[in-house]
């Protein structure tokens, strides 16, 4: 709770005004029904007009100011939770980019999504009835109370019989509604991770027409969610029955002796019409205040979820004294075991001992989970070493300012990923400040300049979400090109030059070599062409090194290098190549 209130910031001035209008508002409502009694009692009886015109003038003023605090307390009260909700959003996001990736696959991005929206939703509306209603409604319950006694003490004590059996009945429901809401909102996360799984893939599933199998997979996380909400729904429903039953029990009550009292003379009939008039402000602001439970105890299970978010500790740390500066493009692993779910005993990478110079070009190959990607991840510290150390230009990679380092060491993942605007705007996100003729040197070397040309718009061209009106080589290109304009002193290419053909990437090697032959390159593919006329060539097996050395040699010692070598050769070649 801490932590979300936390975030209110200067938002606290309008929660403090909307507490103070709520409070105004009471004030004046409960003004009224004494207002009642006098003119019933000493106008109307009493047959004196002037009585009437005057309490009634007064009536009319309470009545405007009660409007005009209600109406200010409304005000001040979407303002605060409005911004509140605003804070959090901002709060969480700015969170999340602190993350590393073991940060982010412990929570998954549906749920993170759910977070930011349902969740936060939910604490919007419960924070403006708080602030609202239940202040509003206990000082009513309160102030209605202690009129009650100064009229009837002991009509009073009837009243208070009414209110224990409300508050069993209303809180035995939310003790088990609370438990259901929990259920609910993990319910949604799966809901969220089916609709983003089916539209993210939604050219695989049209593809092998799964239409209707990815219907029944939402239609049942969607029926889970309608059967929670049902039973929780359900016993909320008995809130009503509850309260008529406790209104009518006062109101015959309270007309029965009041009757008897007012025949003794101990009460008037203006003390009994305002009586009755605190009877229901009394009940109603219990009513409100089940209401508002409610809504707290749907915000509970969204505030903790929300919460978790704020405190988790990213796994990845700045060291005190950052380094801001890489010195050259050298890379070693001492001895470096690593898991992604640390304790576990399953290990990604096992003993890795490897030292790479700067300005080397280093290939990579293993089979599927050999542990190729988790290498290069060590190397820009997307993920922390389980033992040893993996250093970059000299220095521990932890030592490094986390900017500083992926700045010098630039990586084009597996997937390629482009984003909504102009290609100079996602060739931009490499550097902001490069020229377009930074921009189309770095498009050449990565040989993307040909289809860019092709364009109508050329580099003006409008890439839509995701890089899906481009194809799937000219995606690798571009984002390749992204991270040539780092102008780095490692580049990384995880298998980021799959989806072209072999005369292309032979291209895009040449001009590596020919424009940055400082920088240190590190390419991981499966195919051998890719690789052969590298440096060095790192075979990974099951997590391990299997060989390291130039080509000719691993043909003739390493029987894993020769199998997949042998077998792309006898098997025609590369997909695009003739035998």
């Amino acid at each position: 709770m801490k932590q979300v209130l936390h975030q209110l910031g200067r938002y606290r001035k309008d929660t403090f005004l909307c507490i103070a209008m709520a409070a105004l508002e009471v004030l004046m409502e409960i003004l009224l029904p004494v207002i009642t009694a006098i003119i019933i009692d000493q106008g109307l009886e009493a047959a004196n007009l002037s009585v009437v015109y005057r309490y009634g003038a007064v009536m009319v003023v309470l009545a405007l100011f009660s409007l005009t605090f209600g109406a200010l307390a409304g005000k001040f009260a979407a303002s605060a939770s409005s911004g509140l909700s605003a804070n959090l959003r901002e709060a969480i996001y700015a969170k999340i980019q602190t993350f590393s990736f073991s940060n982010t696959d412990k929570f998954s991005v549906p749920g993170l999504v759910t977070r930011m929206t349902t969740d936060i939703t939910n604490v919007q509306n419960a924070f403006m009835m708080v602030i609202r209603i239940a202040v509003r409604a206990p000082l009513m319950l309160i102030f209605s109370y202690v009129m009650c006694l100064l009229i009837s003490p002991p009509m009073s004590l009837m009243f208070l019989v009414a209110v224990v059996f409300l508050v069993v009945v209303l809180g035995a429901i939310m003790v088990v509604t609370l438990k259901i809401f929990n259920r609910v909102f993990q319910k949604y996360d799966d809901l969220n991770a089916s609709v983003q799984e089916n539209v993210s893939a939604i050219r695989v599933v049209k593809a092998f027409v799964r239409e209707e199998y990815e219907n029944q997979k939402f239609s049942k996380a969607s029926a889970k969610l309608y059967q929670l909400f049902v039973k929780a729904e359900g016993l909320l429903a008995f809130n009503s029955p509850a309260m008529m039953l406790a209104v009518y029990f006062c109101i015959i009550s309270a007309s029965w002796l009041g009757a008897q009292f007012i025949v003794s003379g101990t009460m008037t009939t203006g003390d009994l019409t305002s009586l009755f008039s605190y009877i229901m402000s009394l009940l109603m602001s219990l009513m409100m205040l089940s209401v508002v439970v409610v809504m707290i105890s749907m915000s509970m299970a969204s505030i903790r979820r929300i919460s978790q978010v704020l405190t988790e500790t990213p796994d990845l740390k700045e060291p005190e004294k950052p380094v801001l500066e890489v010195a050259d493009g050298s890379i070693d692993f001492d001895h470096v075991s690593f898991s992604y779910k640390q304790g576990s005993g399953k290990n990604a990478l096992s003993d890795i001992d490897l030292h790479i110079k700067s300005g080397e070009t280093i290939g990579v190959i293993g089979g599927t989970g050999s542990g190729k990607s988790s290498l290069v991840n060590l190397i820009c510290r997307l993920y922390d070493v389980s033992e040893g150390a993996v250093r970059v230009g000299g220095l521990d990679v932890r030592q490094y300012d986390m900017e500083a380092l992926r700045n010098q060491v630039s990586v084009v993942l597996q997937k390629n990923t482009l984003f909504s605007g102009t290609i100079l705007d996602n060739l931009r996100w490499g550097n902001p400040e490069a020229t377009e003729e930074e921009c189309v040197q770095a498009c050449r070397a990565a040989c993307a300049d040909e289809f860019i040309d092709r364009f109508p718009d050329g580099y003006q061209t409008r890439i839509e979400r995701g890089g899906a009106n481009v194809s799937g080589g000219q995606k690798q290109r571009l984002c390749i090109a992204r991270a040539l304009l780092k102008k780095p002193k490692v580049l990384i290419l995880d298998d980021s030059t799959s989806a072209v053909d072999t005369t292309t990437d032979a291209r895009i090697r040449a001009a590596f070599a020919e424009n940055i032959p400082g920088t240190t390159k590190i390419i991981i593919a499966q195919r051998v062409s890719s690789v052969e006329h590298a440096d060095r060539i790192l075979v990974l097996d099951e997590g391990r090194v299997n060989g390291f050395d130039i080509h000719e040699h691993l043909l003739e010692n390493n029987a894993i290098y020769r199998e997949i070598y042998e077998s792309q050769i006898k098997g025609g070649g590369d997909f695009d190549q003739p035998a």
